[in-house]
Formats: structure tokens, sequence, C-alpha cells
């Protein structure tokens, strides 16, 4: 009769996978060179000193970094008062879908499609496609970029022609980016949603309406009503199996748009971080017995980690600590509360990609002490040991070695 809070800090790896070297990621920590640049002084804009994290820390952070890259353990500095581990991924990927479907226990059997190249991404039926979707002589982009830069470069030429902005990364994603008023927030997401089902055929993980307003470039900004078409998981998630027991599944953020809306029941979004920390602490108000509260905090990665700001990230991860604080402190005895994260986005690496990291898992309500290394399917196989629902998902349980 318990609920679980599962949280996925994006981005917040802790370094140390194995085969990072095989992403170019050998040596990316994220957590560990945030804390490094930090101690160097080197993060005292807006903000001071030493990253300071105490309610992370004692649910065990700074172990699980030590953890995760092969230090010892346990120092008396910190009294540790959750269980802690450092999970490592088998999917062959550093995205958010992989990195969230096999938290809940489905790790990804196929290769993700990626546009390699940096310019002329694209192949012409994918240009055609989305011409003939909304009648247009072309389109914008077509390119690698980041998504304020490329409404900067782009976005008064789509003003005036109607042409959408098309542009990738180094995920497997295909990103459009349209004025909500010139070009029209239901047309974007009809544009997306009808190029979705090629684009998934291709194993692209995920179209995304990335929706803009602002009169020119020197003020356009990206709205909070992105949308993400993701292709379905391959096999039941976590979510799916809470649901299939009568229980309730509630997603906050871009949740419910990773998983498809598969498995969800209620869905919660916001215009930023805070707003979404607001609709989690609703539910820890609200939210019956017998409840999933899934949620992701995304500006870890999208605001700090893919623009290489060490600072900012640093800021972000102590506001999410204080409100850590505050959360722990209204969660009943019989909750769960586990908090995680899907990839690592080292603001210390060079390029603007996600990297190849080992993260962290912190937990309370369930003792204290060190799970050591586990994997990312044991997540969700321990959520649905703790909530008594049948699973036949991959992982297993930490909870039985406790």
């Amino acid at each position: 009769m318990s609920r679980v809070f599962l949280i996925v800090m994006d981005s917040v790896g802790c370094g140390g996978a194995p085969d990072a070297a095989l992403f170019d990621d050998e040596g990316a920590n994220t957590l560990g060179h945030i804390i490094e640049q930090c101690d160097l002084g080197n993060c005292n804009d807006g903000r001071l000193g030493e990253l300071k994290t105490p309610n992370l820390d004692s649910l065990g952070l700074r172990e699980v970094i030590k953890l995760a890259n092969g230090q010892p353990i346990l120092t008396e500095k910190t009294l540790i008062t959750g269980c802690f581990g450092a999970a490592t991924e088998l999917s062959n990927g550093k995205d958010t879908p992989s990195g969230h479907w096999e938290l809940a226990g489905v790790s990804v059997p196929w290769e993700w499609y990626y546009f390699n190249s940096k310019t002329n991404s694209f192949p012409l039926e994918i240009i055609d496609l989305v011409k003939s979707e909304v009648n247009v002589s072309g389109i914008l982009g077509n390119c690698h970029a980041s998504g304020t830069e490329i409404i900067e470069r782009f976005g008064e030429e789509h003003i005036r022609t109607g042409m959408p902005i098309c542009y990738t990364s180094a995920d497997s994603v295909f990103q459009i980016a349209a004025h909500e008023d010139f070009f029209g927030l239901d047309k974007l997401y009809t544009l997306c949603r009808a190029i979705s089902p090629t684009l998934h055929k291709m194993r692209v993980g995920r179209v995304i309406a990335r929706p803009f307003l602002g009169s020119c470039s020197k003020d356009f900004v990206r709205t909070e009503n992105r949308k993400d078409f993701a292709i379905h998981p391959p096999a039941l998630t976590l979510c799916d199996y809470v649901q299939n027991a009568n229980k309730t599944v509630c997603a906050i953020g871009k949740i419910n748009d990773i998983f498809s809306g598969k498995g969800i029941d209620k869905v919660l979004k916001g215009r930023n971080d805070s707003d979404l920390m607001k609709q989690l602490f609703e539910q820890v108000s609200l939210a019956k017995n017998d409840s999933l509260i899934f949620a992701n905090f995304v500006e870890f990665d999208s605001e700090y980690g893919h623009r290489r700001d060490v600072t900012g990230y640093a800021a972000a991860l102590e506001w999410f600590d204080e409100k850590l604080g505050l959360l722990l402190k209204r969660l009943s005895p019989d909750d769960l509360l586990v908090i995680t994260a899907d990839h690592g986005n080292d603001p210390t690496w060079s390029g603007t990609d996600h990297t190849r990291e080992r993260v962290p898992v912190l937990i309370s309500g369930r003792g204290n002490g060190s799970l050591d290394l586990i994997n990312f399917s044991d997540v969700g196989a321990s959520i649905a040991e703790f909530m008594g629902v049948p699973y036949q998902g991959e992982g297993r349980s930490f909870f039985s070695d406790l």
C-alpha cells in the first residue's frame, strides 16, 4: 500500500562506464568534474565555492561517484541515511529513451539510426516527406545544431517562407522548430505526428516538436510546448506492469512522451523544472497509495549539459538539493524515493553530446548502505517488488540483498 517516487535527474551521470571508450567518452564524469571545478573556484558566477549538496550526499551521492570509478567509498565525513549504488547501462546508447526504458526494465534490442553528417544531414526522402506534409518548397537547417542557435540563425527566414526548421544532433532525433503563431502549434504537432511512423521505421528514436516565439533573432525563445513523438518501447515496461496491477502511474515532465503514453494514467507538465518540482510536491500531498510517481527534471541536460555550462549545472544541482531536503521531510514513512539518471552529459567534455557514464541510484525509505554496482534495469525490478507488482521485465531487485 506504499507510494514510489522515481525521479530522473536528466543527464546527472557519475562516470566509470566500462565501455565509455567505445563512445569516445573514456574519463567523462558529469558529477565528478562539476565537483572538481567548484573546488578549483571555477564556478563562482552566481554561486560560490564547493558544490553544496548535503541532502544528496546524505543519500550517498559522493560515495556513488567513488563506487562508479573504482575508488574507496564510505568516508566518515557524511552520515549516510539511504541506500546507494552505481548503475551500468546495457543498451548500446547514451540517449533519453534507452536510459529511461532500461530503468523501467527494457533494454533496447536494436541499433538506433543516427544522422551522422553535420550538414546536409537528412536523406532526400525525409525532406520530401516534410515538404509534402506542409506544402512548402523546402526545409531550413538540415544540419546538426543546438536548439537555441538554430532558431537564431533561421527563425526570421522561417517566418518569411513558412519552411520548417529541421535539425538533429548526435542523438537519434529529428527535430522541427517552428513559430507558434506564424506557423502554428497544432500544425507543428500534426507535422511531427505524420512523419513519425516513417522515422520510427528507420529506428530514429524521437521526432521532437520545438516551438518558439518572438519577433526577430534577438528575442526568439523556445516555449514550454515541446512535444516528443517517441518510438514505442519494444516490450512492457515498469509503467505497464504497475498499471496492469490496477495501480496508478503519474508522469511528470517528459516521461509520458518518452514512453509514448504507454502505462501512464496521469500526465503533468510544466514550463520549466521549477514548475515540475511544484507538481512533484503536489503529488506528495495528493497521490494515493499504490501509486508510482515518475518524474524527469530535464534542465540539467537541456540548459547546462548540452551548453557545457559547468556553473549553471552546479547551481541547478544545489537548487535540486535544497528542494530534496524539503521533499524528504514531507514523505511518509511508507514511501519509497528513488533518485537516478538516464545518461551523462559532462559539461566539461568536448562537443555538446551526452556522455556514456554510470548513473547514481539513491534511495530513501529502505534502510541504508551500499548496493554496490548494479544495472539500470535493477531499478525497475526493485520498484516492482516494493509495490508487489507481477513483473516480467529485466533486472533483479537489489532489495533482496538488504
